[in-house]
């Protein structure tokens, strides 16, 4: 047995010394409840702050959305939700809330003034093409009045049918380019087909013709390796900068959707197209893309020119100079209006444009569109148009690629069912084409789609053909269409179960910013 230390005290005399170790301990202790106790009292102070920061920026913003928000319904969600739940509102507000362009019309009138002798040799140059209508019904002269320009005859209109037919086209409009070539898409990816186009217009920029490429940013994303081996064959590249002037700095809503090709001022394309493989329906997920394009020859392809520079001048602060006299097709006396919309415009011109061909629609409308979610207005005037014996039919793919537009569909095609209008379901493929026709006197071919996006946030180019075998084409082609095609009946929305109407009611709420 081990031996006490006689130097140490015991046990018990141990327990009765002082233990300075334990005293400090408490003291810390209570420096450290009183630290937290004040900690929690900032923190508590700062969330309080912050919310009331909040609420405010809530209450602002509410008076922001009350006078910018187009819809009165838009304007009463955002008010609602932006003091109800401002912390979660205000930043989404400001991102998606809002719907004008700001500067875009401030630059055009800018260009008006400096350019006018430009602008009035142009009108007068173009004066001999202006076409004169029969319009008992009003679709061309409200088209018209819409941009402020005329439908211009002595063109050559040529329907393209799906991404081969589309890209041969415009390779080959590229190879017979002598002077410059105008390109803007929405997209643009660095797959083969870009790549085949990067060639195409890396050669002809070496050749000494102008080359100019416009891209969405948003659309296209990172494509810097792509472009820059362009600029390095002097190429010029922009993206659109849709973000770019104060106001529309932390938007994130708004797209340039168009998709424009141009040839030395005569020849010219647009449609649904992008710049990718699976418009080529190389895409496994959707092997067979249904998609449509049209080549415009004649005096219209100065409106796409027009069209570009603006987009043009807006992303770079460059005036192109370009060639500005038109050449009369060599063929064809097709009457063409191009319509370029968008949320810089004072009205809501693509919304407008949809519902002056319905209500003008007298033995059908027909329209073709990947994306089905049209505003009240729209859906008022296709109700009538049913209503007073017109054949609507709309054609929509069986299989979307966005599933919240997929969902929204069955908030109201029933009632659309009801009134009388076929709703048409694409089955081989992803239909992605944006056309329409008015009974036998007027087709639309071009990017805009049948909903929000394209009728209030994307820019966007329409080409309205007047012209008997362009339309008889375009009839020929949707009748393939719908032949390809499985008619909806109320069963296939009745019938659906009560978490998918929740959800189709859900989605539908979301359509002003999808």
């Amino acid at each position: 047995m081990k031996a006490k230390n006689a130097n140490s005290p015991s046990d018990d005399s141990a327990e009765d010394l002082p233990n300075p170790s334990a005293a400090d301990g408490k003291k810390v202790s209570k420096r450290s409840k009183r630290k937290a106790k004040k900690r929690g009292r900032f923190r508590g102070r700062k969330f309080a702050l912050f919310m009331l920061l909040a609420h405010i920026l809530g209450v602002t913003s509410s008076f922001h959305a009350l006078m910018s928000t187009r819809t009165s319904q838009g304007a009463i969600a955002w008010i609602v939700s932006l003091n109800a739940i401002p912390v979660v509102a205000v930043p989404a507000y400001w991102v998606f809330g809002r719907d004008k362009f700001q500067g875009y019309i401030s630059l055009r009138q800018q260009l008006s003034l400096e350019f006018q002798d430009e602008a009035t040799d142009l009108r007068d140059k173009m004066t001999p093409y202006v076409q004169q209508f029969e319009d008992r019904n009003g679709v061309f002269h409200a088209a018209s009045t819409v941009v402020h320009a005329p439908f211009f005859n002595s063109n050559n209109a040529e329907l393209l049918i799906n991404g081969n037919a589309t890209f041969e086209s415009i390779l080959d409009g590229i190879d017979q380019a002598e002077d410059y070539i105008l390109i803007q898409f929405y997209i643009i990816r660095d797959d083969d087909l870009g790549r085949k186009l990067q060639q195409k217009l890396i050669d002809k920029a070496k050749a000494g013709v102008r080359v100019y490429v416009l891209y969405d940013e948003i659309g296209s994303g990172n494509i810097d390796d792509y472009t820059s081996k362009l600029k390095q064959a002097g190429v010029e590249v922009s993206a659109f900068h849709s973000t770019r002037g104060g106001g529309n700095r932390f938007q994130l809503n708004f797209r340039n959707h168009r998709k424009i090709v141009v040839v030395d001022g005569k020849t010219g394309w647009v449609g649904g197209h992008n710049v990718g493989d699976e418009y080529l329906g190389k895409d496994p997920k959707y092997p067979n893309w249904r998609d449509t394009h049209m080549k415009i020859t004649g005096p219209s392809s100065l409106q796409l020119q027009m069209t570009f520079v603006e987009d043009w001048n807006w992303a770079t602060d460059e005036h192109l100079s370009l060639s500005w006299n038109p050449v009369p097709a060599e063929t064809g006396n097709a009457s063409i209006l191009i319509l370029s919309t968008g949320p810089a415009d004072r009205l809501e011109t693509c919304s407008l444009m949809y519902q002056q061909a319905i209500h003008s629609a007298r033995k059908r409308i027909w329209i073709a569109s990947p994306y089905f979610v049209p505003d009240e207005g729209v859906m008022s005037a296709l109700h009538l148009a049913a209503l007073r014996g017109v054949d609507v039919k709309i054609i929509i793919p069986e299989e979307p690629d966005n599933q919240l537009v997929y969902y929204s569909v069955y908030a109201f095609i029933g009632e659309l069912i009801e009134s009388g209008v076929e709703i048409h379901r694409y089955q081989p493929g992803f239909l992605h084409q944006k056309v329409f026709l008015v009974d036998d006197r007027m087709a639309g071919v071009g990017t805009a789609n049948f909903d929000n996006r394209s009728f209030r946030l994307n820019f966007e180019v329409t080409a309205l053909i007047a012209d008997d075998t362009f339309v008889s084409e375009v009839e020929t082609m949707l009748r393939d269409d719908f032949a390809n095609s499985r008619l909806m009946n109320q069963a296939d929305v009745t019938n659906k179960p009560a978490w998918f109407k929740v959800l189709s009611r859900a989605s539908y709420l979301t359509a002003p910013v999808q």
